[in-house]
């Protein structure tokens, strides 16, 4: 598993350095509009190198700091909007249908739309500083078709302070950051594990949960079937 994740975040670091080389700050854009659409392409690593190779490697001052940061928050901007559109437009009849094998129950529905309806802003403000679930919040706004503007707002405001920070990180830190890695390198593994057993007890739960509200449909409509029957007897 070391091996593995050695080399991803290598193709990552390669990936991102390329297309800092190639296009600059404009890079920072593409590869957060990427991260933003849940592809695995972690902000974690594209902010701190844009503060390294972008500002700190050109001898450029703080304010391009911001620049970089102002512009990953354009590019998670973007990424969001493209996911929240597609899940507006067919989200809702494809989870209706196919939610089951998402572990996704009708309940579920019912909670985020009710959920975006009130707090909505709050909620997508938080999310985009939460790894893991920031380039995943976009699909139930969209589903709960979260007024656009509030979420454009909000989706903003709540990525700004995260790439600021990851690209101040990076400017600061500078060739510190391979030094860095290499003391939180041991903790990758554990960090997997757990994320791991989560996910596994989630899935074991939420399977209880649609076995459940299989069966309570079943029953109703064989409830309705017997009470038709009844009536036209």
């Amino acid at each position: 598993m070391r091996e593995l994740i050695d080399s991803i975040e290598t193709f990552v670091i390669d990936f991102a350095s390329s297309t800092y080389d190639f296009i600059d700050f404009w890079g920072v854009i593409v590869l957060m509009a990427i991260e933003s659409t849940a592809i695995p392409l972690p902000s974690e690593v594209i902010m701190p190198l844009a503060g390294w190779l972008l500002v700190a490697d050109e001898n450029r001052g703080f304010g391009w700091v911001l620049l970089a940061g102002f512009y990953g928050a354009v590019g998670s901007l973007i990424g969001s909007l493209a996911e929240y559109y597609v899940s507006r437009a067919g989200g809702r009849p494809l989870i209706e249908k196919y939610g089951k094998y998402l572990l996704i129950t009708r309940r579920d529905m019912e909670r985020a739309d009710s959920w975006f309806e009130t707090r909505g802003e709050i909620t997508i403000f938080i999310a985009r500083m939460i790894p893991g679930v920031r380039g995943f919040i976009s699909i139930p706004a969209g589903i709960a078709r979260m007024n656009v503007i509030k979420f454009s707002i909000f989706t903003f405001l709540g990525a700004f302070p995260w790439t600021l920070g990851l690209a101040w990180g990076g400017w600061a830190l500078g060739e510190n950051y391979e030094d860095i890695r290499h003391v939180t390198k041991p903790f990758d593994v554990p960090i997997i594990v757990t994320v791991l057993a989560l996910v596994s007890w989630f899935v074991w739960k939420r399977v209880r949960e649609l076995r459940a509200e299989g069966a309570e449909r079943q029953a109703m409509e064989a409830a309705d079937a017997g009470g038709t029957e009844g009536d036209a007897d």
